[in-house]
């Protein structure tokens, strides 16, 4: 198993010295962020779905994204809880993959949250990703990079092991969590400014926050190891390239299917070009070129995501990365 901080013999169980200060940070700026659904009056939201308030394809809207979130985010956390944890021993990354792991189930929380509220049958919500295939793609392609180290034999001992280890950590961090989450949370956001669903939306607003913790820290675990290691190659850069690409394709798929035509200003052209807008955000902070150079169609999202939150630690702070412990994979 490999061990992190061995050169200064940190046992995983000793979270001092911290060599580690982004991964301390981001973790006490997600408590600072700690919130329940349940402290979200659904009254309005209530009264709304069960009128003619909404069209129809704003009904799309709501269940195709409570649908969508509901199963990624289980996924998400089961990737964390049985995959990276175990791979990842630094006691401050672990501090906070544990604390991920909490605002998943306080994710999942939501959706059962709004599933009651709003009268859904269980088996209908959760049963979108088998009936929906732009959405069961998008969790199977996530699902699909992660095959290697799922396997019981895994190791972390080679370079290839670890390319295995980081294709899985952009899967989640970056094509999940920070890619596949965007269009939903675009469609749902705008459909609050327009005082519609805005218990719900409200709701996307603190989950959004506490992803754009988790898109920081998976880049930088990930910036990390490559500032310690040379497992990353001109192939391999690639491949994520390409990766990445593919994702934006099917994420572009989802989101026209579903908002298939135009919805409070906004339609499924503006929703593609908002994904290659996000997607080009990745591709910066993994330090790597965009590949879209899309205009922001929804400059109101700035507002709400506050990108600069998710500036990753190599873009202002080198320095302190490289002076920090060091992995060691042997």
């Amino acid at each position: 198993m490999p061990v992190i901080n061995s050169e200064s013999n940190h046992d995983p169980n000793k979270i001092l010295p911290i060599d580690y200060d982004w991964a301390r940070d981001y973790y006490q700026r997600g408590v600072a962020n700690n919130w329940t659904p349940e402290e979200i009056s659904m009254q309005d939201d209530i009264s709304q779905w069960k009128s003619d308030e909404l069209s129809e394809a704003e009904r799309q809207l709501v269940e195709w994204n409570l649908g969508f979130f509901s199963t990624a985010e289980s996924l998400t956390a089961n990737n964390i809880v049985l995959a990276i944890y175990d791979y990842v021993t630094a006691p401050e990354c672990r501090q906070y993959l544990l604390r991920q792991a909490y605002e998943e189930a306080v994710h999942t929380d939501t959706f059962i949250y709004c599933c009651d509220s709003l009268g859904f049958d269980p088996e209908y919500m959760y049963g979108m990703y088998d009936r929906i295939p732009s959405i069961r793609e998008k969790d199977e392609f996530v699902v699909d990079l992660t095959q290697a180290i799922d396997d019981p034999d895994f190791t972390m001992e080679t370079e290839e092991d670890m390319r295995d280890f980081v294709r899985d950590l952009i899967g989640f961090y970056v094509i999940m969590e920070g890619i596949f989450f965007y269009a939903g949370f675009a469609m749902m956001l705008g459909l609050k400014r327009q005082g519609k669903m805005s218990g719900i939306g409200q709701q996307f607003e603190y989950i959004l926050r506490d992803e754009s913790l988790h898109v920081g820290f998976g880049v930088d675990l990930i910036n990390q190891m490559r500032a310690e290691s040379d497992f990353w190659t001109e192939e391999f850069e690639e491949e994520i390239v390409n990766l990445m690409k593919e994702a934006v394709e099917l994420e572009k798929i989802y989101a026209e299917e579903a908002c298939p035509e135009e919805v409070l200003g906004m339609g499924p052209d503006q929703f593609k070009e908002y994904v290659e807008y996000i997607a080009d955000r990745r591709f910066e902070q993994l330090n790597l070129e965009r590949q879209y150079v899309t205009e922001n169609p929804f400059p109101w999202m700035t507002e709400q995501i506050d990108l600069n939150k998710e500036k990753n630690f190599f873009e202002t702070n080198v320095t302190e990365y490289q002076e920090g412990g060091q992995l060691d994979w042997d």
